[in-house]
């Protein structure tokens, strides 16, 4: 199966749900993006553009348009996370490859106000689960900046295995920044869900 049959999809565990980008988030995700302004910067693509001007809410717009027509033509999986009604983050199943990889990387973020709470590793188990038993792939990367400590909590929850070391990896924050590899094959996940693999799942608010 391929990933544009795979997306859109509404994946829900708990009081946690994702879905794809609509454009009337764009008020929500402005907001909690414009606030945590601090909390993600370090991690985030190096940009001419300022960061209020990035995320404002007239930015949305093309972001949007941007994250769905790449998932309408299945090299990307895009999902706006929601904690209940609140918007909490973003995850999103990139460089999707088939053929003889069947592969992709994942990348997300979270509001840093609900950080600790549980929400990415149940985001992050769920695209994992979809992206074997639906979309039909082999393996996920997940690539973290090794000062990441939070990000790196998440995949140690899910047990994914450290492959590597990138040196020089990606342009982040305004530099070239090593990044450690994590991946996981379908054969690792075979017999339970990575969801499973989670203590428990996020309290409601």
């Amino acid at each position: 199966m391929s990933s544009s049959r795979a997306w859109p999809a509404e994946l829900n565990a708990g009081p946690v749900t994702l879905r794809p980008p609509r454009m009337r988030d764009a008020r929500a995700w402005s907001e909690v993006r414009l606030r945590n302004e601090t909390w993600l910067t370090p991690w985030e693509p190096t940009s001419s553009l300022a960061w209020a001007d990035r995320h404002a809410p007239s930015a949305w717009p093309s972001v949007c348009s941007a994250l769905r027509k790449a998932g309408r033509a299945g090299t990307m999986m895009p999902f706006v996370v929601f904690y209940a009604d609140r918007l909490a983050g973003q995850v999103n199943v990139s460089n999707i490859v088939y053929g003889v990889q069947r592969g992709c990387t994942i990348g997300y973020w979270v509001d840093g106000a609900l950080a600790g709470r549980g929400i990415t590793p149940t985001a992050v188990a769920l695209v994992i689960d979809h992206c074997f038993a639906v979309a039909g792939l082999h393996r996920v990367e997940i690539d973290i900046r090794p000062e990441n400590a939070p990000s790196l909590r998440v995949v140690e929850k899910l047990g994914l295995r450290r492959e590597g070391y990138y040196e020089r990896f990606l342009d982040i924050d305004g530099g070239w920044r090593d990044h450690v590899a994590f991946a996981v094959t379908a054969e690792e996940a075979r017999g339970t869900s990575m969801l499973a693999r989670l203590p428990q799942l996020p309290q409601p608010l």
